[in-house]
């Protein structure tokens, strides 16, 4: 985001000094409401410069998504665009699991581009409910996205969901 794009020399710095190898952008630096594929094109050679300096500087550049790169223009995914807009070293992706409630999967992602992801923020949720529900208990099959994570060197794993869901996730994640 504009964070990136306006302060990178500062965040490089402080993130350098804390020790972080990572630093990730979960928003690109476009208006999403009127957004064309161009714009998206755009944002990723953009976050792809940012990723040359994190680089040189020993942190890898990541990018997280959201519901909104599942989305359509003009008839075409915008995630796969990014996928061959974004530098395969420069930028390693962030898989939001989440997007499961669109009927993405993240394991396939994981299948198609070997070796671009570094790490996935992990969220379940039953179409039969409506609902985000506890890891486990949804529509995520666990066994077959572990798999496909550990063979696609998947490195790091986030749990970032609703207080009221996330002591069930923990125990689902420890058995």
């Amino acid at each position: 985001g504009p964070e990136l794009k306006d302060s990178l020399d500062n965040r490089i710095e402080w993130a350098s000094q804390i020790g972080m190898k990572q630093m990730a952008q979960s928003m690109p630096s476009i208006n999403l409401r009127n957004a064309t594929l161009d714009d998206w094109r755009q944002a990723a050679q953009d976050l792809n410069k940012i990723g040359e300096k994190t680089k040189a500087a020993g942190i890898q550049m990541v990018y997280h998504n959201h519901q909104f790169e599942f989305a359509e223009i003009d008839g075409q995914l915008i995630y796969p665009i990014l996928m061959e807009e974004l530098d395969a070293d420069l930028v390693k992706m962030q898989f939001q699991v989440a997007v499961i409630e669109q009927g993405f999967k993240a394991q396939d992602y994981f299948r198609k581009y070997p070796g671009r992801f570094i790490s996935a923020h992990l969220a379940d949720y039953s179409a039969e409910q409506g609902k985000q529900v506890p890891l486990g208990q949804g529509d995520v099959d666990w066994e077959d996205f572990f798999q496909a994570a550990r063979n696609e060197g998947i490195k790091n794993y986030f749990v970032e969901m609703d207080p009221a869901t996330f002591e069930e996730s923990a125990r689902f994640l420890q058995g």
